[in-house]
């Protein structure tokens, strides 16, 4: 079975792929939501031992709270993949063995280039936008200001960095292209 490596940017539109990719019948694990899961169930102890208990609320991670607590804080955000890289490796292995008869599979992360992961992947897909783009989908999408979202923006790699990396790339400008982009590369893929 091959695994497809599927990235970009924060706010570059590859969850919107994934469920493109979902819909076509490809089993998509979806690195980014599993975490966000696990960081709201079995890892919530850990993460409060770390960062305390006003991480949460209700419950419930509070992302603002621990974006500010992580993307000024080098050593906050290596602490906190420690705790979360582990735990959707394994859900991911999982997830593989689940889906062993299909010809292929799809991880989408984030970070699939800055942690150098790219190289476990048979191919990697890089959806790419304008910044600017990006940055007004953030402040919608996640309810914060334009500097959050630079903060974030700044600890991954920047997209002529991972172009040089991907196998191919989709740029999120127009549905419509993204969408026949996408089609060409899942003929691709199949054969």
């Amino acid at each position: 079975m091959k695994v497809i490596g599927l990235t970009g940017g924060i706010g570059s539109g590859k969850s919107t792929l994934l469920k493109w990719f979902q819909m076509k019948g490809v089993p998509c694990f979806e690195s980014d939501a599993v975490g966000r899961e696990l960081l709201n169930s079995s890892l919530r102890d850990s993460v409060i031992l770390r960062f305390g208990e006003d991480i949460y609320f209700d419950g419930i991670l509070d992302r603002n709270k621990m974006a500010k607590k992580v993307f000024g804080d080098k050593k906050a955000l290596a602490d906190l993949n420690k705790i979360v890289h582990p735990a959707v490796n394994e859900a991911f292995n999982n997830f593989i063995e689940k889906n062993q008869n299909a010809p292929f599979i799809i991880n989408e992360s984030a970070i699939i280039f800055e942690t150098g992961k790219y190289k476990d992947f048979y191919k990697v897909i890089l959806v790419i936008s304008p910044k600017n783009v990006r940055i007004n989908r953030i402040i919608l999408r996640d309810n914060v200001n334009k500097e959050n979202v630079l903060s974030r923006m700044k600890h991954q790699l920047s997209d002529s960095k991972k172009i040089k990396l991907a196998d191919f790339i989709i740029e999120n400008i127009t549905l419509n292209e993204f969408y026949l982009k996408a089609a060409e590369i899942l003929q691709k893929l199949k054969k």
